[in-house]
């Protein structure tokens, strides 16, 4: 017996070291403001999440476990009114929920609950959805949360094109910014589609399979009536033209308008229609688009165009380019060789602002004016 507590501080390294190589599958910082879970164990310890009940910032990862056994638990929140106080206590407003196989049910039954709570952003990435959206309870109105951004990154659901116009039944009316990447579809029933009266950013990003007859098909008619912003980096776009055909079709005006990170053509087919670009249209990103010389058919007006970071070989004549009040060009070759004619070409043409004086301070000017524009997209 003596023996015994010897033994166990012999031992007590090794069990602090085991332990120490076994960490826990959520943490809470120690302002209690972010709690990140991690249960890619073969057996989660579920449990361990309510750890992040006090924080404001909650992400948890499911480590590609299927959630079905939750389902039946599901029922006890048919009636999440009883919760209620319980919820509104809740300080999360940002919460993130990826890696999993989740049931349509589940998701829209935690909806549910979330619907009395304070919660502002959502993100939905790497998910499953499987099986079938149920309708929303009646009455319609207080079903979800009162989200102001949705993020879904490489989700797919089992409902294909029509899981927008049934998720969106879910939330209550005033989504502002919705970030759709790594889609499984795009092609929504629009007739479906209610109205997103005051959603103002839309970043469909990262789809490079869309194109732009699938832009057209994702950007359902005079369903966006408040869109300002739109990004469309890596998206399989071909045209500048193309695209402000299908923006003209969806009857949006936008005020920023990202086509950076495709393969853009520097000209149009003779046979294609010309088109009349967003009357607000006021800032455009060209970058890393692989262009070999400047767009035709451009907006007339601009306040910020970036062309950085294309393959430019000389610097644009004037009428190459519309009436630019921040010009980028940045990290094109023709910069190297003719550096030093840069400015009295720009000069020349009326795009450098009388305080630029080199071609480094025409890029700075540009590039700081684009910093302030970008921060519309989230």
């Amino acid at each position: 017996q003596e023996r015994a507590p010897c033994l166990l501080l012999l031992l007590l390294p090794l069990l602090l070291r085991v332990s120490a190589n076994m960490p826990e599958p959520c943490e809470v910082d120690e302002e209690d403001v972010r709690c990140f879970c991690n249960f890619s164990g073969l057996q989660p310890e579920w449990t361990e999440a309510m750890q992040c009940m006090v924080a404001v910032e909650v992400e948890i990862r499911g480590g590609g476990h299927s959630l079905e056994p939750f389902l039946q638990r599901a029922k006890d929140y048919e009636d999440p009114r009883q919760y209620a106080d319980m919820i509104r206590a809740l300080r999360v407003r940002r919460l993130t929920v990826g890696a999993a196989r989740v049931p349509a049910r589940l998701l829209l039954s935690v909806l549910r609950v979330l619907g009395y709570s304070r919660l502002k952003e959502l993100t939905l990435e790497d998910l499953e959805v499987t099986g079938t959206l149920p309708p929303p309870p009646q009455p319609l109105e207080a079903t979800g949360p009162a989200l102001s951004t949705l993020r879904l990154r490489n989700v797919s659901w089992a409902v294909g094109g029509s899981w927008l116009s049934e998720l969106q039944q879910w939330f209550k009316p005033g989504l502002k910014v919705l970030n759709i990447a790594q889609a499984h579809s795009l092609a929504f029933s629009c007739e479906q589609v209610r109205t997103f009266s005051a959603l103002t950013t839309l970043d469909l990003s990262d789809n490079p399979g869309l194109g732009e007859r699938g832009l057209l098909a994702a950007l359902c008619p005079h369903k966006f009536p408040a869109l300002q912003n739109l990004a469309l980096r890596n998206t399989g776009m071909q045209t500048p033209k193309g695209v402000c055909t299908a923006l003209g079709a969806a009857g949006v005006q936008l005020h920023c308008l990202d086509l950076s990170h495709n393969s853009l053509s520097s000209t149009a087919s003779s046979d294609a229609p010309e088109c009349v670009w967003p009357s607000k249209l006021n800032s455009l990103n060209l970058s890393f688009a692989e262009l070999q010389q400047v767009p035709k058919g451009l907006p007339a007006k601009l306040s910020v165009l970036d062309l950085s970071y294309n393959r430019l070989t000389r610097a644009p004549r004037p009428d190459e380019l519309p009436q630019v009040g921040n010009l980028t060009l940045d990290g094109n070759p023709f910069l190297v060789s003719e550096g030093s004619t840069l400015q009295e070409n720009l000069k020349n043409s009326g795009v450098v602002p009388d305080c630029a004086h080199s071609p480094l301070s025409l890029v700075v000017s540009g590039t700081l004016a684009l910093l302030g524009g970008a921060q519309a997209f989230p």
